[in-house]
């Protein structure tokens, strides 16, 4: 009789009358909530249905890192306070302890230690507890190698024996070392590690489990029906999808997505560990709530998913009957309620610090701030006719909620608006090549009312960005606004390029040139922004003062500067810096780079000038192999006595053009030729010119680039590998005196 009762409680995700976990933890690695946003927390989830909240905090020590002390009488008394706001509330507060640091579990002292710090904060009103194993080493000490077999078994050996001690509490939790499928060896059906912890852990103790992955895109129902079976019991999701704390440069607005509703009645319940910052996190918890409506009692109601979830299609006769959870329906409804928190000036706290005011000192003993000083004789200011109007802030609007939403929206995906803003950006980057045309030319006018639509949407982020800076609610616009400045400062730099390409000026170009976690690549809708302005080094993207006598600007090359670049390398030859030309003889830009390793026509070319003029260029040829075929045929006997080319000259390049390997042509596809002026002491100019070239290659699809050089010419050959990171390609049939470099865009 008891199997069958937990075989359907594992198939129902129920156990007995339990109701579903639905809440918050708070889980990250960073600056913890204060007392006061945690009390206001819980009355947000008792207004939006979420019966739950679990403290764990990694950075509080005594959680964690020196999870032996006990509470101080002052800290006592605040967890006392906290957990009875929770009950208030209708909030179950689960306290949560991770000993696993450096716990030796077959000390009884150590145990003993343990069972009396969690005696303590039940003495403090809480009734719900949890032992956390996470992101610890696995290796057991030797004490602990002698008594168990594995650390799974250590592991459920004291979290049965901790839940007996405190009376085998209602809720209680434990997180595994291996909590995600990733974590799992072999995999998650074979893994001994999460056996372990299903066949020995007592049947009323609940598992966290984060997903797939430690940051789960989506949580497949097939997933959880999988590790569900081997844990013996439906899992609590740790959901880490709005999780920030791998990379602060993100902050995550967007709905709660990925996960079909289907799941309600296979889990025990949901529990979101959002960003770091705690005013940001309405959307996250707000569209939990929505998706969780979904559930009542244990039993499920169909949901449609209607951004590609999994939830079925309901008759009509159901349909009334049936709520329906769509992403982006329920991150409006959530941006919709936020809207009136931004108008609002916080009443919780006494700000991110919670430090005490010194009364007497402000001045106010009510309020800790003194009231403004007015001029009473005078009046309100009010300016004349013809005197600067005062200052008047625009109200922020969905619309602005809407869009901000969308730049910083999930790990795995930005939102339409930021998508669209990529998109275009990508398009006017790619299409560039048409300016030269005529102004009336269709494609020219298509592109330049495609850059204003940019523009546009720029606009759009700036007014965003203000309205946002001008609200009531200062909490909130403090945790929001670096993140809110840096895209409005990235999308200027964006439109500013734009303004660049449609140019076709001499202005200076003021620019540098799989199934993964989303913390293998960093940046955000940020990163995004800066791989498509070109760059060779983020780090890079923006000014920095180095002591220079000169300044250094980077543009395309034109027709007009034949002239200046042809006596830019006379002069370099006179030096001795690079090869030599035939005397007498004036050369087109192609002309003048036979003289080198190599030679052929640019179609992709800039330029680096100081004060006195050209002192630098960088051109390539996207589609070498074209190039290189077209050259090859074009060398007549006549066009080399027309250049006066040595033998060795010509031995040089015909060689290297006939015993490429189409192997290295398709992994370097793109040819490239530079040229620095020895007097540039300053490397920052050079590699924006070398970056706006390489990212200029890469927008026309190239994904690599080669150069040939003289072995002897090792001024080219550092210059390479400096302002490029070109690194040396072994290719076998090149004539032994040229080195091929090369490097993946």
């Amino acid at each position: 009789m008891e199997a069958a009762r937990r075989e359907q409680a594992e198939r129902s995700g129920t156990t007995g009358s339990r109701t579903f976990i639905s809440g918050v933890v708070e889980g990250f690695y960073g600056r913890p909530w204060t007392m006061d946003q945690r009390k206001e927390l819980f009355r947000k989830e008792q207004k939006w249905g979420l019966n739950t909240y679990l403290y764990a905090p990694k950075d509080d020590y005594k959680h964690r890192m020196f999870w032996r002390e006990m509470y101080s009488p002052e800290e006592a008394e605040q967890l006392r306070t906290l957990i009875a706001a929770a009950k208030e509330h209708g909030v179950d507060f689960i306290y949560a302890i991770s000993p696993g640091l450096d716990m030796t579990f077959t000390n009884p002292r150590e145990v003993g230690t343990l069972k009396r710090k969690l005696d303590q904060v039940s003495g403090f009103g809480c009734r719900s507890f949890a032992l956390l194993f996470d992101d610890i080493d696995a290796e057991m000490c030797a004490a602990d190698r002698k008594v168990f077999s594995s650390c799974a078994h250590a592991q459920v050996s004291l979290t049965n024996e901790i839940f007996q001690h405190l009376g085998a509490p209602k809720t209680f939790l434990i997180c595994p070392t291996d909590y995600c499928g990733a974590f799992c060896s072999p995999n998650v059906r074979e893994s001994p590690y999460l056996r372990t912890i299903g066949n020995n852990l007592l049947p009323d103790i609940d598992v966290l489990w984060t997903g797939p992955k430690v940051v789960s895109n989506t949580i497949p129902v097939e997933s959880i029906e999988e590790v569900s079976k081997v844990l013996k019991r439906a899992p609590v999701i740790w959901d880490n999808i709005h999780a920030n704390d791998y990379d602060q440069k993100m902050i995550f607005l967007g709905p709660y997505k990925g996960r079909s509703t289907d799941l309600i009645p296979r889990l025990r319940g949901v529990l979101t560990n959002p960003n770091c910052e705690y005013e940001p996190n309405f959307v996250a918890i707000h569209t939990l709530a929505t998706w969780c409506k979904s559930h009542k009692n244990g039993i499920r109601k169909d949901v449609v998913m209607a951004e590609g979830g999994s939830g079925r299609e309901p008759g009509k006769e159901e349909a009334q009957e049936e709520e329906l959870y769509s992403p982006r329906q329920a991150l409006r409804l959530a941006l919709t309620e936020w809207l009136e928190e931004f108008g609002e000036p916080c009443q919780y706290g006494k700000g991110a610090q919670e430090e005490p005011m010194d009364t007497d000192k402000m001045g106010n003993s009510e309020g800790g701030v003194a009231a403004m000083q007015t001029d009473e004789e005078a009046g309100p200011y009010r300016p004349g006719p013809e005197e600067q109007p005062l200052y008047t802030a625009e109200p922020l609007t969905l619309g602005d909620l809407a869009l901000m939403a969308d730049l910083f929206y999930l790990p795995y995906e930005h939102g339409p608006q930021a998508v669209a803003m990529l998109k275009e950006l990508h398009w006017l980057r790619s299409n560039s090549g048409v300016l030269g045309q005529g102004p009336k030319d269709q494609e020219v006018v298509e592109w330049r009312s495609r850059a204003k639509m940019f523009e546009e949407m720029y606009e759009a982020v700036s007014k965003m960005y203000t309205r946002v800076c001008n609200s009531a609610n200062r909490n909130l616009v403090y945790d929001l606004y670096p993140y809110i400045l840096e895209i409005k400062s990235i999308t200027s730099v964006a439109k500013e390029f734009v303004n660049w390409l449609g140019s076709q000026t001499k202005s200076p170009a003021q620019f540098l040139g799989g199934d993964q976690e989303p913390f293998s690549f960093k940046g955000g809708i940020t990163g995004e922004f800066q791989r498509m302005v070109p760059n060779d080094g983020a780090h890079d993207l923006f000014p920095r003062p180095v002591p220079a006598p000169r300044t250094y600007s980077v543009r395309p090359y034109l027709p007009m500067d034949e002239a200046a670049v042809n006596k830019m390398i006379r002069d370099l030859h006179n030096e001795g810096a690079a090869s030599p030309a035939t005397p007498g003889h004036s050369y087109s830009m192609g002309d003048r780079l036979t003289e080198g390793a190599l030679g052929f026509n640019p179609d992709h070319g800039f330029i680096l000038e100081d004060g006195e003029g050209i002192c630098g260029y960088a051109l390539g040829a996207a589609h070498a192999k074209k190039v290189l075929e077209k050259d090859k045929t074009s060398r007549t006997p006549t066009t080399q006595m027309k250049h006066g080319k040595s033998d060795a000259e010509k031995g040089v390049t015909e060689g290297m053009m006939r015993n490429l390997p189409e192997a290295f042509l398709a992994r370097f596809p793109s040819l490239i030729k530079a040229q620095i002026h020895t007097m540039v002491i300053d490397p920052s100019g050079a590699k924006r010119m070398m970056g706006c070239l390489l990212s200029s290659l890469k927008s026309s699809g190239s994904q690599g680039a080669f150069c040939a050089v003289k072995q002897s010419d090792t001024r080219m050959l550092d210059l390479y590998r400096a302002l490029g990171r070109f690194e040396e390609v072994k290719v076998e049939g090149v004539q032994n005196d040229v080195i091929i470099m090369g490097r993946s865009l």
